[in-house]
């Protein structure tokens, strides 16, 4: 079936498909905000996330609404975008078509000019996916909530158990990947635990609690220098994080965890290890790196398709003979770049120079007031690099009112300690969740 997603196709204005609203598809949208072209955005979900604090949200810090903005909200006034609410199922290159199925369940087909696949990446479990009911990931708002709705729900099942030996499984965290998103989340949730929570209970001391973050390489933060990973690593030993490297999990279940050999007890497995890209190389029969990353050319074109664009972690490119990070500012850069090389085509303009990657530096925070900080030459660690994270996710934020309401949220959290975001907005067990549906 065929149906018009992008308008009146008869118009005879370019029309330019952004299969993603995140960073790099938003950033590509807004990059053609006067290209005489029709923009249409489509996603799953109506709103932009700003994955760098999704982490907050779990750890109920901050509120779903404080880091997500409705995709119209942000392309509200650029006059030549419309934002279609579907699952994108397949993309048929030769006849230049993307096929998706509508928020009605409606399976249709609408025509592009030029292609934007800003896709992103998907929770991976290595080959275990089984793994995804007992330990969710962090790629969504919902993965967020529920992270957060089981943790909470522990404490309170934990305050009503009398058997104060049942306590430790209740209370044990296990943290499955210790990148920035791991050593972030455990930091949060000692600090929590640690701090205002133990107050507030009367038979289980959230105090007690076990965090372990468990990592198969030598070392926490591979990303970064060794010398501030471990200004990190003593910063959360210093929570009370217990921090096993190079120890890999050997199977997750509803009772806890394998890890080199050992049961580890525990009702709250969270996976924060692995990702892996969009279908995006499978719809375009195009060449994929060893992780399924479709390989693009300069400028961020696909092999011997020209009008197709694939940018963010769902793309390979080389950069001074690595490949690029899948980090937000990667997707941000490349997304501008795709909409000025359309706008440039267009308008008849000369090839532009290849794109590259302006690196803005590497940060990770571990609670409040301590974050590590790498920029080329530059290492900084603690308050100093802590202010520098604070500023700079607060300015890149999409919108003015989520830069008031973390910023407001930030100021009460470091005065008085609290955390305002504790809301169980769902009474599951904290044993297990039904995995996530996967599919784009």
């Amino acid at each position: 079936m065929s149906a018009q997603a992008g308008g009146d196709q008869s118009r005879g204005v370019p029309h330019v498909i952004i299969v993603g609203a995140g960073f790099g598809g938003v950033s590509a949208a807004q990059a053609l905000a006067r290209a005489p072209v029709r923009v249409t955005v489509m996603d799953r979900s109506n709103h932009h996330l700003f994955q760098p604090l999704l982490y907050q949200v779990a750890t109920a810090s901050l509120g779903p609404a404080d880091i997500a903005t409705p995709v119209r909200q942000l392309l509200g006034r650029q006059r030549n975008a419309i934002v279609a609410l579907v699952e994108v199922t397949g993309v048929d290159p030769d006849r230049r078509e993307v096929s998706y199925t509508s928020a009605d369940g409606r399976a249709q087909t609408t025509a592009y000019d030029y292609l934007v696949l800003a896709t992103g990446v998907e929770q991976s479990y290595f080959g275990h996916d089984e793994y995804a009911r007992f330990a969710p990931g962090l790629k969504s708002l919902t993965d967020a909530t529920t992270i957060r709705s089981r943790g909470l729900t522990a404490l309170e099942i934990a305050e009503l158990e009398p058997d104060p030996s049942k306590h430790r499984d209740l209370l044990t965290f296990v943290l499955v990947g210790a990148g920035p998103t791991g050593c972030e989340m455990a930091g949060a949730i000692a600090e929590a635990l640690r701090g205002p929570f133990r107050a507030e209970f009367r038979r289980v001391d959230p105090g007690s609690a076990r965090i372990i973050l468990v990592e198969g390489e030598p070392r926490i933060l591979m990303s970064f220098s060794e010398s501030l990973a471990r200004r990190a690593h003593d910063r959360l030993t210093s929570k009370g994080v217990e921090i096993r490297t190079g120890a890999r999990v050997e199977h997750v279940d509803a009772d806890g965890v394998i890890v080199a050999g050992e049961r580890i007890s525990s009702r709250h497995v969270l996976w924060t290890a692995g990702v892996k890209p969009s279908p995006a190389g499978r719809w375009l029969r195009a060449e994929t790196d060893h992780a399924g990353r479709v390989r693009v050319q300069p400028d961020l074109t696909v092999a011997g398709r020209p009008e197709v664009f694939v940018v963010g972690d769902t793309s390979c490119l080389e950069h001074d003979g690595r490949p690029l990070p899948g980090v937000a500012q990667v997707a941000l850069q490349q997304g501008r770049y795709a909409g000025r090389v359309i706008e440039g085509r267009l308008a008849g303009a000369a090839a532009p120079a290849p794109f590259r990657y302006f690196d803005k530096g590497n940060m990770a925070v571990i609670g409040r007031g301590f974050a590590i900080l790498e920029s080329g030459r530059i290492k900084l660690s603690g308050l100093p690099a802590w202010l520098a994270w604070a500023v700079i996710h607060l300015a890149f934020l999409p919108a003015a009112g989520n830069r008031f309401s973390v910023f407001t949220q930030w100021a009460w959290s470091y005065v008085t300690a609290q955390q305002q975001s504790r809301l169980i907005l769902e009474r599951g067990s904290p044993k297990a969740t039904e995995p996530p549906d996967q599919k784009r």
